[in-house]
Formats: C-alpha cells, sequence, structure tokens
C-alpha cells in the first residue's frame, strides 16, 4: 500500500506512479535477482504521449529495461480522435492479432500496418477473437513496435493482457481487505445454479452413509449441490 503525494495532472501520470513502480523493481533486483523480467508492460502510454515521452518510456528508462505501452483507452495527441473513421478501422479488425496504424496529423507516423516493420511508434491491436475494443500499444523503451505488438498479443488469453488482469484483480482485492470493505457481489451468470438430486439418489433414505465425492458435491462453491 502507498500514499500517493503527487495530483493528478493529465499527461504527467509518470510522476504520480513511476516511484513506486521503480522501488518495486529494485527490490526485485536487490531480494530476488532471478526473477528480474525481460521486459516490463506498463498499464499506459510509451511515446503515444502529448510530449512523446509516457509512463512507459518513463520507467524504462530509469530500469534500463525494455518497455511496451499498453492501453486500453485511445490517448488523443497528435489530432488522433476517437471518432467515426476510428470506430470504423476498429470495426474492420476482425480476429485476434489485427491492427491499424496511427497517424498523427503532423504526419508522424505513429503506427504500422501489422506484420511490416517500420520505424512505426504506436497502433491499434485486436487482442481476442471475441472483444471489440482494441488496445492500443506504444514503444516505450528498447523495444521495437513489431516485437511490442507481437508480445502484447501473445500474452492476452482475453482482452486484457494476463498480467494486467491479475495485478488488478489483486491489487483490488487486497484494497478491500486492507479497508474492511465488503466483498463485491458474484455476477450472476458465475453464479452456479442448485442441481437437485433424483428423490432417493442421495442415499440417505436408504440408510447409507453419503460417498466422499457425495459429501464434496455438497460443499460446492456456493453451498450448491451438483451432479455431474
Amino acid at each position: 500500500m502507498v500514499s500517493l503525494t503527487a495530483p493528478y495532472v493529465s499527461g504527467f501520470l509518470a510522476f504520480r506512479e513511476v516511484p513506486f513502480l521503480l522501488e518495486l523493481v529494485q527490490q526485485l533486483r536487490e531480494k530476488e535477482p532471478g526473477l528480474m523480467p525481460q521486459v516490463l508492460l506498463v498499464d499506459g502510454n510509451g511515446v503515444l504521449h502529448h510530449r512523446g515521452f509516457g509512463v512507459a518510456c518513463h520507467l524504462g528508462v530509469l530500469t534500463d529495461l525494455p518497455c511496451v505501452g499498453v492501453a486500453k483507452k485511445l490517448l488523443q495527441v497528435d489530432g488522433l480522435e476517437n471518432n467515426a473513421l476510428h470506430k470504423e478501422k476498429i470495426r474492420l479488425l476482425q480476429t485476434r492479432g489485427d491492427s491499424f496504424p496511427l497517424l498523427g496529423d503532423s504526419g508522424t507516423v505513429l503506427g504500422m500496418v501489422s506484420g511490416q516493420p517500420s520505424p512505426s511508434l504506436s497502433q491499434a491491436l485486436r487482442s481476442h477473437d471475441h472483444s471489440t475494443r482494441p488496445l492500443y500499444v506504444s514503444v516505450g523503451h528498447k523495444m521495437s513496435l513489431e516485437a511490442a505488438v507481437r508480445l502484447t498479443c501473445c500474452c492476452c488469453r482475453f482482452r486484457i493482457l494476463r498480467a494486467m488482469r491479475q495485478a488488478d484483480i489483486c491489487s483490488r482485492e487486497h484494497i478491500r481487505k486492507s479497508l474492511g470493505l465488503p466483498r463485491p457481489p458474484t455476477p450472476r451468470s458465475l453464479t452456479q445454479r442448485p442441481v437437485a438430486c433424483p428423490r432417493g439418489d442421495s442415499g440417505e433414505s436408504s440408510g447409507e452413509a453419503p460417498s466422499p465425492q457425495r459429501q464434496a458435491d455438497r460443499t460446492a462453491p456456493g453451498g450448491c449441490r451438483s451432479t455431474r
């Protein structure tokens, strides 16, 4: 748990968060050098930034590790907008791994056509077949965009990178426990429905003791009985 001291100012996220991230990397380097990552994937932007130097660049330079910015939303810089044209390009992303370049009004190429190397710096990527919202991948430090996009796609089991998804889940659970907050309700789609056993199937009516497997069934998550 940390206490943020810097205010949130758009475009200056690194000054608010990087000191704590840098401390974590340094602790890992000192205590568990064998677990040092080969690359850092950051929930934010790299060169896709108002000043061309987002949180992924900032952290990469200070740690001297390859770094990739992976954002969930488009940072609207250099004329890039989430307008009808942009949404149409997103609609044309058909399968996992499809992508399109991000080109600013200045003529600066901020993206690349998928699979074709170029000096591009960021790109919109469809990370999962069942997701209609892309990720925005940008170069942070010591990493080509082609490699960054390929790595990002390989790390996505769902739309969001697995490491980032787990970090979100674990950190929110830690905050909930630390603050003594109630556990959020389980979505109805994840709630197990009880399945009634056929009459006499429990074994109790005949005076038989329930088997270990049936006893385990009774104590299934949610207190529901289940049948196989």
